[in-house]
């Protein structure tokens, strides 16, 4: 008798230790993702993240005249009446002229003419006026003034992001096959336009008894992974459009997926991003009820 109760004593030991050890754990991820969303709020919400846009302007060939006046071909939201001129000449090189007085700054230099490189190679050049700031991009073929200003109405009401809660079962670790020859998948943005990525392997993973591939975006071999998704959530409890998750690179075949750290894409905070929608292959037929909800505050 006095056996068997050692050794009922001896289980009970054991599982507890085991429960103990899995609460421990569970504690210290949930930690994690805690501290990965603050550090998150603090990117989205930062002088130049995605809640300063205030435009996006797309510039025809020649001549654009810019400022905050109505009489300009681009009128900023801010900044001085009459910035200057952004002419779009060959090879789509875009130069800035800027009107005397207005204090205007190229990459913390004043100045009355610049080059405005579209970073597509190093940084953008970067004009500022006061809090408003602007440099080119490329989206689709066509240049594009991306305007931000660090005291915009929408990086000041900020009303915080809402989460589904964590769940540890979200974090997955899938398979990771790499194709033999990389593929060439069509990405369209949420204006419509279209562009090629190359795909060079997809994850697999099991859920809920079904076996799914998704696609990510890779820029080489062992750098990290950028997925873009839709599921059963999208346009209900999640933004409509996509929900981007990022992965590190393959280790020894394996990936390891968060959905815990699932976010919304830039164009769920303000209507001035031209975000990725996901591949076919990556729109999930299960609700992955974990990550980042809809943005409540305004984003029209």
């Amino acid at each position: 008798m006095l056996k068997m109760l050692l050794r009922i004593g001896l289980v009970f030991l054991l599982f507890g230790s085991v429960a103990s050890a899995q609460v421990e754990q569970d504690t210290t991820y949930e930690t994690e993702i805690e501290t990965w969303r603050s550090e998150r709020t603090a990117r989205l919400t930062s002088e130049g993240g995605w809640l300063s846009l205030i435009g996006l302007h797309f510039l025809k060939d020649g001549d654009n005249t810019i400022g905050s006046a109505e009489d300009n071909d681009i009128v900023l939201a801010a900044g001085p009446t009459h910035l200057g001129t952004v002419h779009l000449g060959k090879y789509a090189r875009a130069k800035i002229q800027i009107n005397p007085g207005q204090g205007v700054k190229v990459d913390g230099v004043e100045m009355l003419s610049a080059d405005l490189a579209d970073g597509r190679k190093n940084a953008p050049t970067l004009v500022t006026a006061g809090t408003m700031s602007f440099y080119v991009i490329e989206r689709g073929g066509k240049k594009a003034l991306r305007v931000k200003d660090r005291e915009s109405p929408r990086r000041r009401d900020f009303v915080g992001i809402d989460h589904f809660p964590i769940d540890p079962s979200w974090r997955i670790e899938a398979q990771w096959v790499a194709f033999a020859k990389a593929k060439s998948v069509p990405m369209k943005n949420i204006l419509g336009q279209e562009s090629r990525a190359m795909v060079l392997g997809k994850v697999v993973f099991e859920r809920e008894g079904q076996t799914f591939e998704l696609l990510p975006l890779q820029d080489s071999l062992g750098s990290p992974l950028f997925l873009i998704i839709a599921d059963e959530t999208s346009g209900e409890a999640t933004y409509g459009a996509a929900r981007f998750v990022y992965a590190d690179a393959p280790k020894d075949g394996v990936v390891i997926l968060d959905f815990n750290q699932a976010i919304n894409p830039p164009c769920a905070f303000t209507p001035f991003a031209t975000c990725p929608l996901p591949p076919a292959e990556n729109v999930l037929p299960i609700a992955v009820r974990a990550g980042e909800k809809d943005y409540q505050g305004s984003h029209d």
